[in-house]
């Protein structure tokens, strides 16, 4: 009995210890749910909850007129919460509105809906469609509805301005150019979305979910003239082509306030698919690269040279007749023999003998410092990444050739923008401006929140330093200058060529960059402009390969507004003008025509034969340009001019480049002094002289009124 009693208390125990579990877990769940429950549905809450951005508008990018450089294009994402929508016909009224605008069936749609899993408060119908569709369907105003703005980044005119302009990338941050450079301000400030996230940790938005809007980033408008920008690009292109070139870069600037009109290097690319180019293409030449100059440091020489005293513009260099000279051991050449000149022809005919001579009269830290006062050596902290700031030994770290070899552009390094922001110092006076690309930062609803001022950096040199050397500079572009191939009828134009060899893997090779840069007009310069090409193939030289795209490119510019008078050309002034008749007696028929009509005068041809025997009215005499002018052909009979010889042609009136392709077309060489209308020549004309031997002939410039109607072409 007293064990069955045990046993009986022992089941008892078990069976209240076996009920103590349930009940324990019951008394847990009582505690959590009616004691602790608010405290931890709070704590569920916070962690299922999460927040997402909401992307803002980046601001936009100008020019300086006001078009669109860079915008946005918005695209409109389409979803439902199926939860929140109980009426069916809501459902069926979204299908129907999508499958009018996108082309699917609004079955595709309710099935998308209907394969959504149970859980789901996201369902994706349409990641992208147009403004139109958006507006359909928001007015459905469906509670269960969600449409979502998403922004990409469109540059409106493709690769115009791309290497300024630069581009952004998935997330539409910046990552070349004023897209980068200014990204903190084009940005603004994005938003927040409230969404849910489930026990996979999947994040879903839901209707009537807190938001903060986005904040609009800030614009951008730029100092950069579409128009010109176009021009500049088009005619970079077309030069690099006709000329074989590598690559090229073009910049125009305003000398008066340092603002970049246009920047442009070829090969380009197209900012709204910048990654279908390599990434050489999408660096920024202008800014990044270091090239040693060439002739277009000389700017720098004849500054210092000048306020220095170190030379007389009247003074007489001599160089010899090989066109080299032994330099502490190196040869210095020029690019052919120039003979005796004046200080003005060694700038306008780029001697690098002359030149190094004349440097070699300064202190190596007199010269240092003019250059360094000229920006070489230093960034010119401009408004775009990725500048470089080219390289300029002090005087410490120079050998015994540092000094005449970096008085021509040898021996050191700069950047494009540091090379225009010297020539436009030069073109102001000697006033210096820091280079920008943006002028004004605005807000959202056009308030200006940042203005720039043109900052002056420093003075270069005295005013009447510049002021001596202008006309010098001037001559450069000149017929007796190295570029001609730059000089426009009627507008003055001052500037400097350059050709440099290529300096690569230690030693320089038979590779060239060819540059010039110009201004005008001189009087009031408004536009300076440097083109550089690498390796062009035509020429190496600067004159005739820059030059020539210089040309074409200031030819528009100059022809857009009414700020820049040209000197009136043969046209404008035809009835007021008078002509000086030139000497056509001994030139055969072919020649003395084409002077002619280059020249717009008009003649007459009596005769027969090869050879002009009269003229009438007489060489020299002046004339209105629309009297005819009377020839009289005939047989030459001088036949003793031996083989090998030709009769030198008067070549007085006439003005240099006519007088270089006559006595080319003769089989002689040309040596010109001065510029403008040649008045004497060298030897006399009528006088035999063997084929391949220089004729010297000396030109000066005459008033407008009476110049000559051989204009050059």
């Amino acid at each position: 009995m007293k064990e069955r009693s045990s046993i009986m208390g022992r089941m008892f125990l078990l069976l209240g210890l076996l009920l103590l579990l349930p009940a324990g877990i019951l008394l847990q769940m009582l505690r959590v749910n009616l004691v602790e429950g608010d405290g931890f549905r709070e704590l569920w809450s916070s962690q299922a909850i999460d927040y997402i951005s909401i992307p803002a508008e980046r601001g936009y990018i100008y020019d300086t007129n006001g078009s669109i450089l860079a915008a946005n294009t918005v695209i409109y994402q389409v979803a439902i919460d199926p939860h929140s929508i109980d009426d069916p016909s809501q459902i069926e009224n979204i299908a129907s509105t999508l499958s009018s605008h996108t082309g699917r069936t609004a079955q595709y749609y309710r099935n998308r809906i209907r394969q959504a899993s149970t859980q789901s408060k996201y369902v994706v119908l349409e990641r992208s469609v147009p403004v139109q569709t958006y507006e359909d369907l928001n007015e459905l105003n469906i509670r269960g509805l969600i449409l979502e703005e998403q922004y990409r980044r469109n540059y409106s005119f493709g690769s115009l301005s791309a290497h300024l302009l630069g581009f952004v990338n998935h997330n539409l941050t910046g990552m070349e150019g004023l897209e980068a450079r200014y990204n903190d301000l084009l940005k603004g400030n994005d938003g927040l979305q409230q969404v849910r996230k489930d026990r996979l940790n999947q994040v879903f938005a839901y209707v009537g979910a807190p938001r903060k809007l986005p904040k609009q980033g800030h614009s951008l408008h730029t100092t950069i003239n579409a128009q010109i920008q176009a021009i500049v690009e088009e005619e970079l292109e077309v030069g690099i082509q006709n000329h074989r070139a590598k690559q090229g870069t073009a910049i125009v600037m305003n000398p008066k306030t340092g603002a970049i009109k246009a920047l442009a290097n070829y090969p380009t690319f197209n900012p709204n698919s910048p990654a279908s180019v390599q990434n050489e293409n999408r660096r920024n030449f202008a800014v990044s690269d270091m090239i040693e100059p060439g002739s277009t440091f000389k700017l720098a020489t004849a500054i210092a040279a000048v306020e220095q005293n170190a030379v007389r513009f009247d003074e007489i260099f001599e160089t010899p007749e090989n066109g080299s000279r032994m330099i502490h051991g190196q040869a210095m050449r020029d690019h052919i023999p120039l003979g005796d000149l004046y200080f003005s022809d060694v700038i306008a005919r780029s001697s690098n003998i002359a030149t190094s001579e004349i440097a070699m009269r300064l202190e190596p830290d007199v010269f240092y410092q003019y250059a360094r006062n000229l920006g070489f050596g230093t960034p010119t902290r401009i408004d775009l990444p990725g500048e470089r700031g080219g390289r300029l030994q002090r005087p410490y770290e120079w050998s015994r050739v540092t000094l005449p070899w970096m008085s021509i552009g040898y021996e050191v390094q700069v950047t494009p923008i540091q090379l225009i922001q010297a020539y436009a110092a030069f073109a102001n006076g000697g006033a210096m401006m820091k280079p920008y690309v943006v002028d004004r930062v605005t807000d959202e609803y056009g308030n200006i929140k940042k203005q720039k001022k043109p900052q002056k950096v420093r003075q270069v040199a005295k005013k009447q330093t510049i002021e001596r050397l202008m006309p010098v500079f001037e001559q450069v572009v000149s017929d007796s200058g190295t570029a001609s191939w730059a000089s426009i009828d009627g507008l003055r134009i001052a500037g400097k060529t350059g050709t440099a060899q290529k300096y690569i893997d230690g030693r320089y090779q038979t590779r060239y960059r060819a540059s010039f840069v110009g201004f005008f007009p001189v009087d009031d310069p408004e536009y300076v402009i440097l083109i550089i090409l690498d390796e062009p193939r035509t020429s190496i030289f600067g004159g005739f390969t820059s030059g020539s795209v210089f040309k074409e490119i200031a030819t528009r510019v100059s022809s857009l507004g009414n700020n820049i008078q040209r000197t009136p050309d043969s046209d404008a002034i035809a009835e007021e003008r008078t002509v000086v008749i030139p000497r056509l007696q001994g030139l055969n028929s072919s020649q003395a025509s084409a002077l002619l009509k280059r020249s717009g005068i008009p003649f007459t041809v009596e005769g027969n034969g090869a050879a002009v025997l009269e003229q009438s009215p007489a060489p020299g005499e002046i004339m209105s340009p629309n009297t005819p002018i009377r020839l009289t052909l005939g047989v030459d009979s001088d036949d003793s001019i031996p083989e090998g010889y030709t009769r030198i042609p008067d070549l007085t009136h006439f003005n240099m480049r006519q007088a270089t392709h006559l006595l080319m077309s003769r089989g002689l060489n040309i040596e010109t002094v001065g510029s403008g209308t040649i008045y004497t020549q060298f030897p006399r004309a009528g006088d035999l002289m063997q084929k391949g031997r220089i004729v010297t002939v000396r030109g000066k410039a005459r008033p407008i009124n009476q110049v000559s109607s051989i204009v050059t072409n």
